[in-house]
């Protein structure tokens, strides 16, 4: 089960809770804000959070999670290896722009490719692969099972991330987005961080692409 928790502060975010069936144990991913909301929701829902996961380190896709991480016990935060810069840095996660700065202080940063599997229900995991240049440390989590990657701000519908914040590259992340996001098989679905779903096969078609893709523009 996949459920949509839009939070907002600053700025309006798709969080994703994504659960098993079975045994209702699952992850939180990019938890930016509101996170008494979020407690009630999982809470209401009768979901164990196991982890929490975060395609990059802006303060709109973090900043309610070290209330959770504390409110769970002291859960796993997880971040691409590249995510220190973020988590430590108020001015690099922009929180300290909105004058409430976002430090995050116990956090597991994983290498690229790396799996993670619910701890009671191992047919439910996701592969982390790296997508950089909207941030440095941005990355996308994908179930092949389930056929939907966890995209964060580099891919949106007809659109892609903006690369003029704190180590971010355009023609990094558009190399990144035709590496390891559009070679996910075409009808994966792509759920990002601010607007509605798209999938790969729809973006592959994108101008922008193209030539990354080695097509020439007609």
């Amino acid at each position: 089960m996949i459920y949509t928790v839009v939070v907002d502060r600053f700025i309006a975010t798709n969080c994703y809770i994504y659960a098993s069936d079975k045994t209702k144990h699952g992850w939180i991913i990019d938890p930016g804000a509101e996170a008494d909301k979020l407690l009630r929701f999982v809470a209401d829902k009768g979901i164990t959070i196991e982890k929490i996961l975060l395609t990059h380190g802006h303060f709109d896709h973090i900043s309610a999670a070290p209330q959770l991480q504390q409110a769970w016990g002291g859960i796993e935060i997880c971040m691409q290896k590249n995510g220190c810069q973020y988590a430590q840095n108020p001015q690099w996660n922009l929180s300290a722009m909105n004058g409430e700065p976002v430090v995050l202080d116990h956090v597991t940063y994983i290498e690229d490719d790396s799996e993670i599997v619910l701890s009671d229900d191992d047919s439910m995991r996701v592969r982390m692969l790296p997508v950089p240049g909207h941030t440095s440390d941005g990355c996308l989590y994908y179930s092949e099972a389930d056929g939907v990657a966890f995209v964060g701000d580099s891919v949106f519908r007809d659109s892609y991330g903006r690369t003029d914040m704190y180590g971010g590259d355009e023609e990094t992340l558009l190399h990144s987005i035709v590496a390891n996001v559009l070679t996910l098989p075409d009808d994966t679905v792509l759920l990002n961080g601010h607007t509605e779903p798209t999938t790969v096969g729809y973006e592959k078609k994108q101008p922008w692409y193209q030539p990354y893709l080695g097509v020439k523009n007609k």
